[in-house]
């Protein structure tokens, strides 16, 4: 039989106006955000490395080389600029809103001080877990010759910025003083606008804090306020991350141009460490805050959370997963209402183990990266800046780059270099993000019961205690 005519004879008139660059487009149009870095990824690669081989040994680079170099080199510092340009009011708005929040409930005496104090132990022993890892595996430490390749690209200008960062990290008793002094600026916006985010992010605690304790009329139009100004910043965010594709296609291409397929173990080892540290927060930390402080049998409490741990582990987003968490931890887990809505909601919003440690890990591995000898004075801040910031990071994909930006500014990380590092971390960004997000929702559900073990509440798991 004759082929059949697609526009004149498909029997749905209302398929017959689809061509297949329309189907593609359509495709592509539904096709979800990390599929499209995936194919970002893949382009870079095959890109980047098509470039370097036929270039290589070539001292001179051809022209076509430099401007597509610059090109894609371009695109990423777009993507970086406007990442960087939301760093302010998303980390001021989200500390704010989350403080405000904390400090207007009724029983935040009692049941906000055991909260955060939970959450502060659990981010702290993630942050020093990250730390040894990192420490003890140094996945950053690269040969010779691949760090001055990467280091050649950096101006005479960011090479004295990086020598700079040198001297921060080697300081002695007056660094820490020194930390402890940036938290109260003289200026806020110079302060802000020179990326020592640090007394930005103390300034919000404290208008947060304070603002919860105004009349109530007052604190309510305040509340709207932050509110709506951080979900105007949140929708902000989320349109910037839609661009993802291109910012990473642009801080890859350029970093596999240049350094070729030598790059490929450094990710895998540093992948590595982030997995192995979230590893043992998830199954041995976690699991021993169950076992010891709220006497329950951490299997039980894996199981209950499964639901939830999938659904985070696959959108990557603490925030999507929230309404599914709280009814894991309600009715699969048997924690009382009161303790799971307040519990929950704060968790999202300040509690993110898997988050702090993976931007410790990021921090220390780069600096090993590119030769920058980091003492425990200048962890000591990466341990500070990580908790804090944390705080402000939004629960949506990605989000945890925008406060390794902060922290790299204020360790003294320069501009170029903070590209290249950004390049290289978003190219494993994508499992790791989803395996740190099912980390923090798994705290927050720990710490949902060791609250309401706290509180006198009994008879958890019951489906598990039925069988």
């Amino acid at each position: 039989s004759p082929p059949c005519d697609f526009r004149s004879h498909c029997r749905e008139p209302r398929l017959a106006h689809i061509t297949l660059p329309r189907l593609i487009s359509i495709d592509m149009k539904n096709l979800a955000l990390h599929w499209k870095i995936l194919i970002a990824l893949v382009l870079a690669f095959a890109l980047g490395i098509t470039a370097n081989s036929l270039t290589e040994g070539i001292e001179s680079k051809p022209a076509w080389f430099d401007n597509l170099e610059y090109g894609t080199r371009f695109l990423g510092t777009l993507f970086l600029n406007a990442l960087k340009m939301v760093v302010v009011p998303l980390v001021t708005t989200s500390i704010i809103c989350g403080i405000i929040n904390v400090g207007g409930e009724k029983d935040f005496g009692r049941l906000g001080r055991k909260t955060l104090a939970f959450y502060a132990a659990s981010g702290f022993f993630a942050v020093v877990t990250g730390l040894l890892c990192v420490n003890l595996l140094q996945p950053g430490e690269v040969d010779p010759d691949l760090r001055a390749t990467m280091l050649a690209q950096e101006s005479a200008a960011h090479q004295e910025k990086i020598a700079g960062a040198l001297e921060n990290a080697s300081g002695g008793f007056r660094s820490v003083l020194e930390i402890f002094q940036r938290m109260i600026p003289s200026n806020l916006f110079i302060a802000a606008a020179e990326g020592q985010l640090l007394g930005l992010i103390f300034f919000s605690l404290l208008l947060g804090f304070f603002i919860s304790k105004l009349p109530e009329n007052h604190r309510e139009s305040q509340t709207r306020f932050w509110e709506s100004f951080n979900g105007a910043i949140l929708a902000i965010t989320k349109f910037i991350i839609g661009f993802a594709p291109f910012g990473v296609f642009g801080l890859v291409t350029p970093t596999i141009m240049t350094t070729g397929t030598e790059l490929f173990g450094v990710m895998g080892q540093f992948a590595a460490t982030v997995l192995l540290g979230l590893a043992i927060h998830a199954f041995v930390i976690l699991p021993l805050f169950l076992k010891f402080v709220a006497r329950e049998k951490p299997l039980k409490h894996f199981h209950a959370m499964s639901p939830a741990l999938l659904t985070a582990f696959s959108t990557a987003s603490s925030s999507a997963t929230l309404p599914l968490t709280m009814e894991c931890v309600q009715k699969r887990a048997g924690v009382s209402r009161k303790v799971t809505s307040f519990t929950l909601p704060l968790g999202a919003t300040v509690n993110m183990d898997g988050t702090a440690l993976f931007e410790c890990v990021v921090v220390v591995f780069l600096a090993q990266l590119f030769g920058i000898e980091m003492g425990l004075v200048t962890q000591f801040s990466v341990v500070l800046m990580a908790l804090l910031t944390s705080i402000g990071v939004a629960g949506i994909p990605s989000a945890s780059l925008v406060a390794i930006i902060v922290i790299l500014n204020a360790v003294g990380f320069p501009e170029a270099s903070i590209a290249t590092g950004i390049g290289i971390v978003y190219v494993v960004d994508r499992i790791l993000d989803m395996t740190r997000t099912a980390v923090n929702v798994f705290g927050d559900s720990c710490a949902a019961v060791v609250i309401g073990k706290s509180e006198g509440e009994t008879d958890y798991y019951p489906e598990t205690n039925t069988n």
